[in-house]
């Protein structure tokens, strides 16, 4: 397509005079019929982790997934913070030593931190805590211009076949070429904090705990014994439309 003119935002069903005007992709088009271009595939965003930390900066496009992290070096490790969250809590004279310990409680979480401002908890989500059709969302915008595809890693708790079905459908329907990279999933256990100060860790009571407790054992459906053999297309399909009936927030991580 490219030898005809053709652009990779063009392919996307966008004409020229939707773009911005600051490019006269016109003069552009006759260029590339007349001489050609030497890569028709050029542009291909990935997750580069290691120049990411030697540069200081988030992985590619992806969100961050915590606004606090431990950095592994040859010399050793030691604590990242999120450096635009912290440039904004010091200018807000609220970055202290206490703070920092209930960042790191949080698993790099601030929306449970009861004296962080709301705009500032809203600014620094973390990918766990994004809608997932938002991130598709993004990754259509950004796809009009790039010509290979990009590497989109999405993040889910909790992974089900049907939530899983329903942003594979979502990604192919917003026409991305790659619609899943990586799935990234959290452990259900919490690793325990042994360096952090126990005595600012606020205590639940105990009448409360039990009863969470008691509310969480019997909310959880019985278990239903997994069928050994492989599943027909027809028992599959049955699967996952009692799936999507069982579980009420089975579209919620990509909205659709």
């Amino acid at each position: 397509p490219i030898s005809k003119g053709e652009f990779q935002h063009n392919l996307w069903g966008i004409k020229d005079e939707e773009l911005s005007g600051r490019w006269d992709w016109a003069s552009l088009r006759k260029d590339v019929k007349k001489h050609g271009v030497r890569n028709s595939l050029l542009v291909a965003p990935m997750p580069t982790a290691s120049t990411s930390q030697i540069l200081g900066n988030n992985e590619c496009f992806e969100p961050y997934t915590s606004n606090i992290y431990t950095r592994r070096v040859l010399s050793g490790e030691f604590i990242v913070v999120n450096k635009h969250l912290l440039e904004d809590l010091v200018n807000l004279g609220l970055w202290n030593e206490d703070l920092k310990q209930e960042l790191m409680r949080a698993n790099g979480s601030v929306q449970q931190l009861d004296n962080v401002p709301e705009e500032i908890k809203e600014l620094y989500k973390t990918a766990w805590e994004m809608s997932m059709k938002d991130i598709i969302d993004m990754s259509r915008q950004r796809g009009y211009f790039i010509d290979q595809s990009q590497s989109l890693n999405l993040f889910m708790e909790g992974a089900t076949m049907a939530k899983l079905t329903s942003m594979h459908f979502y990604a192919w329907k917003s026409g991305l070429k790659t619609g899943m990279y990586y799935l990234r999933t959290k452990s259900a256990v919490d690793a325990i904090k042994f360096t952090l100060d126990k005595k600012k860790e606020e205590k639940v009571p105990e009448a409360v705990a039990a009863a969470a407790t008691t509310k969480v054992k019997a909310a959880q459906p019985a278990e239903k014994p997994v069928a050994v053999e492989p599943l027909t297309p027809g028992e599959l399909k049955e699967m996952l439309a009692k799936s999507r009936e069982n579980e009420d927030d089975d579209c919620l991580m990509c909205g659709s």
